[in-house]
């Protein structure tokens, strides 16, 4: 694991000060990183510019920004997610700074595109971290920049944590894959719409914009 070398070369002239004062600075590189959910929250915390992900085996994934394309799009889909829950009041609404710890079902801490969690299952629960209830519905957009392997592992993963209902939508292919818990995948093309009436009721996803 690389990190910055300021704060270690502070402390060697410097005994009294403790390394866990200092903030933990990610120096990324092209390298695979491994850290514990402990360092990530660290991370997470000393650097909040970053885009960051821990994967079930702890590995770091540190995300670019995405185009203006894909931006405005996403943009679309929470909007239109968040239209809908507006109206009926059945959950919550998160977007893509919304992370998730699933580090207790033996997953890592991920940060769909959109996701929605029913109200019920919000209950008593503290969200002011990463939230550590699997969501009922997720959408992860595929920018110009993505890889499609990485994408379609992570919806395995929300499949297998339990995700009612996951779409996967990819402009570049004009295709949409869903995962539905215990289900086989169901590749789309070009669908105009998605029906999500099946875990939100009356929900309708138009998918006009997307391609």
């Amino acid at each position: 694991m690389v990190f910055a070398t300021t704060a270690v070369t502070s402390i060697m002239e410097n005994d009294s000060v403790s390394i866990d004062a200092l903030p933990l600075l990610l120096d990324v590189s092209n390298t695979v990183l491994t850290v514990t959910p402990e360092q990530f929250d660290r991370l997470c915390v000393d650097n909040p510019d970053l885009r960051l992900e821990l994967t079930p085996n702890k590995e770091l994934i540190v995300m670019a920004p995405t185009g203006g394309e894909s931006s405005k799009k996403n943009a679309d889909l929470i909007i239109d997610v968040g239209m809908w829950n507006r109206q009926t009041n059945l959950g919550e609404v998160f977007d893509s700074s919304g992370g998730y710890d699933f580090t207790a079902l033996d997953g890592g801490m991920l940060a769909p595109d959109v996701s929605w969690i029913e109200k019920s299952r919000l209950q008593g629960v503290e969200i002011v971290g990463f939230i550590k209830v699997v969501p009922d519905f997720v959408i992860e957009l595929r920018s110009a920049m993505d890889n499609l392997l990485p994408l379609q592992q992570k919806m395995q993963e929300y499949q297998r944590l339990g995700v009612r209902l996951g779409l996967l939508i990819n402009p570049k292919n004009k295709q949409v894959e869903i995962y539905r818990s215990r289900q086989e995948k169901e590749l789309l093309d070009s669908p105009a719409s998605i029906d999500c009436n099946e875990v939100m009721p009356g929900f309708v996803l138009s998918l006009a914009r997307m391609w």
